[in-house]
């Protein structure tokens, strides 16, 4: 089956980056100058653009007052277009931030079932088909299936909830490969945005049809994850390999913290503020930390020349 063309009301597509957020020290608020200073790196680094506050942005840990600021502010710096997560543990909170991201003039928005406590898929529809009559179409809107961290938007709801015309598409973080498959096939007949979450996937996704990726791991390594898009994309399947086995080289590393100690760590390392780590990671945490960062500096010179590389 071909792929489902992307969305034509927001152009979202290709590598956007899921970007982490920089938190003060022994503050619960968001570093704003911080913040800039990586949009501005994230957007000078080829990518297609910038999702704010989602997992790898660690958005629980942020108050609505200071979620909606530093959008306001982002979307005034950012160069490349911005998707900003306005999930909420309720569905008025996730309304009012929505109508913020809207009012900043970002490209859309990404929007979880409410998490915490697990829900029907009926009640998820019913939740989502509240928010769209609540906001009236004032921004776009993508589905975001996260079944780790809440309620999983199954193949049949999501495939409901895009077919009713009300969203643009989907940003899948399910680590399923027969998800999008389920949903070509569910949604025959009816375009929408494939964005994959998951990278260890995000091959076999793209050439079976994904739009592109919302990418924790371009936080950190933009370069790699817009040359592995674009290699994929030209049918360079040698290079494809080449760049997804240092991908993988990555996340052996990441896995051993909890994301996005990791990506965090790859930015400081860079020379990028990237703020406080949300919890300690304990005395054989630090030193696996430290570990990480020496094998990153001595392996990140080689992959920024091999993601630089052209035909």
């Amino acid at each position: 089956m071909p792929p489902v063309p992307a969305s034509k009301r927001t152009g979202v597509q290709g590598v956007f980056v899921a970007a982490i957020t920089p938190r003060r020290q022994q503050e619960y608020s968001i570093d704003l100058s911080a913040t800039l200073e990586l949009i501005d790196f994230l957007g000078e680094s080829g990518v297609d653009g910038i999702a704010l506050l989602g997992s790898t942005g660690e958005f629980v840990h942020f108050d609505l007052d200071d979620r909606r600021h530093m959008v306001n502010f982002a979307a005034k710096r950012s160069r490349v277009p911005l998707l900003v997560n306005v999930s909420h543990s309720t569905l008025d909170g996730a309304v009012e931030l929505a109508r913020e991201a809207a009012g900043a003039g970002v490209a859309g928005v990404l929007l979880m079932p409410p998490h915490y406590f697990r829900h029907s898929q009926e009640e998820i529809r019913s939740f989502y088909l509240a928010y769209a009559d609540a906001i009236d179409g004032v921004t776009a809107t993508y589905l975001y299936n996260i079944p780790a961290f809440t309620s999983e938007i199954a193949s049949s709801t999501a495939a409901a909830l895009l077919t009713s015309g009300r969203f643009c598409g989907i940003k899948d973080s399910s680590g399923s490969l027969e998800y999008l498959s389920e949903l070509l096939a569910q949604c025959a007949g009816t375009p929408f945005t494939f964005l994959a979450g998951q990278e260890r996937i995000y091959v076999q996704q793209r050439r079976a049809g994904a739009h592109g990726a919302v990418s924790g791991v371009a936080s950190a390594l933009p370069e790699l994850m817009v040359a592995l898009d674009r290699a994929i994309m030209a049918g360079e399947q040698e290079r494809s390999q080449q760049l997804e086995a240092r991908l993988m080289e990555f996340l052996v590393w990441s896995d051993l913290f909890t994301w996005p100690t990791a990506a965090k760590e790859a930015l400081k390392q860079r020379k990028l503020k990237s703020g406080a780590l949300a919890m300690p990671l304990g005395a054989e945490g630090d030193r696996k930390l430290q570990e990480f960062a020496e094998w990153f500096r001595g392996w990140l010179p080689a992959v920024l020349r091999e993601s630089r590389r052209t035909k």
